[in-house]
């Protein structure tokens, strides 16, 4: 990525050669295989929340932080590593870490001087590559969708623990897990569903209803509120669009009722942000727990502190995973299955990865799982 956006996220995109110095000791020469396309790449190609081009210091930035690799060759040195030549490897998106192995910066984001996957070489430190089973019984596509599952396996077990703190004892069965949409919430819904959670998420194709309904996800049409999101700053005047909003809501408040048998959504997986948050809180049960790590449509959040005290609502924030959980989170997914289903991701050749970033900017993916591929396997 470099220079300006020239009308599309697909045009801050450049194509150009670029250099990097020999391996050090504890870094591997790695050739990306397929790489998933995440909203970090499109916030970084939207420059927003922040210009990671003027964040690093850096005019251009190579993007792509999780994806599978090929390791070429690993500068070992005095070091002991956990990968050879010719492993397939999922990159672990650590940029910086703090003392309890928790990402500070993002790998081929905001962290200075690390080279992403949109590459046909790389070079990364071999702590952050992570091998793949060899003997899984899974595909390279499935096991590229890991950065979705890593996270919400970590915030799952946050969110669950923190309602247990007010629910110690009654039956999951009786309480509904909602989710707003994207392959986090799907993961994480797979997740609730194993604890026994009604789970119910909203989808906006009949494409993605479908692909809820057949993995036992209740779907919600987000067609049938159509005016549901927050008014944009130029419509703050427009009464009747205010009107319509008050009337979606409504008849969304009224869904949650029914699949939550009057009570509200007992934990509810809200990625989007700014423009649906109030509406969030609104369908929370009490002791309900609102939980996120991702903010594909907004930063700024605010609420009635005293509401909230009062319906007992727990708030929980994460970000990424803890970097020593990762093998055990990999041997969760090849043990229990917990994987993107097979065929539910669509694949970009290299070549059209400003169309991925133009068609996923603007909603025209049907899959909750785009993913380009940069090097045959």
């Amino acid at each position: 990525m470099a220079g300006p956006n020239d009308g599309g996220p697909g045009g801050a995109l450049r194509r150009d050669r670029f250099a990097f110095g020999a391996l050090a000791e504890g870094e591997a020469l790695v050739e990306p295989i397929l790489g998933s396309w995440e909203a970090n790449v499109d916030h970084a190609l939207a420059r927003s929340p922040i210009d990671v081009c003027s964040s690093r210091g850096e005019d251009a930035v190579v993007l792509g932080n999780l994806g599978v690799v090929r390791v070429l060759k690993v500068n070992a040195g005095n070091r002991e590593v956990r990968v050879r030549e010719g492993d397939l490897c999922l990159l672990l998106p650590f940029g910086r870490l703090d003392r309890f192995g928790y990402a500070e910066l993002a790998y081929a984001y905001d962290a200075p001087d690390t080279i992403g996957l949109l590459a046909e070489r790389s070079k990364m430190d071999v702590r952050l590559l992570l091998p793949i089973p060899t003997d899984t019984r899974y595909s390279l596509p499935q096991w590229a969708t890991y950065g979705r599952y890593f996270t919400a396996w970590d915030n799952w077990r946050k969110a669950y623990g923190c309602w247990r703190t007010q629910v110690p004892d009654d039956d999951p069965a009786n309480h509904l897990v909602f989710g707003w949409g994207g392959g986090v919430a799907f993961a994480e819904l797979m997740l609730a569903k194993r604890a026994g959670f009604r789970v119910a998420m909203t989808a906006g194709s009949d494409e993605r209803l479908a692909f809820l309904r057949e993995h036992g996800i209740t779907p919600v049409d987000r067609r049938r509120f159509p005016d549901l999101s927050l008014p944009t700053r130029q419509q703050r005047a427009d009464r009747d669009r205010h009107r319509r909003r008050r009337e979606s809501v409504e008849n969304f408040l009224g869904v949650v009722e029914e699949l939550g048998d009057g009570h509200g959504v007992a934990i509810f997986v809200d990625n989007i942000g700014e423009p649906l948050y109030d509406v969030t809180l609104g369908a929370l049960a009490r002791e309900g727990v609102v939980t996120t790590c991702g903010w594909k449509a907004g930063m700024r959040l605010s609420h009635l502190r005293g509401a909230e005290c009062i319906s007992r609502h727990i708030h929980v924030n994460t970000h990424v995973w803890r970097i020593q959980d990762s093998p055990g989170i990999r041997d969760f997914q090849e043990a229990e299955g917990w994987m993107a289903p097979e065929g539910s991701d669509v694949i970009y050749d290299f070549d059209r990865v400003p169309e991925l970033a133009d068609d996923y900017a603007n909603g025209r993916i049907g899959s909750y799982f785009p993913m380009y591929r940069v090097n045959p396997l």
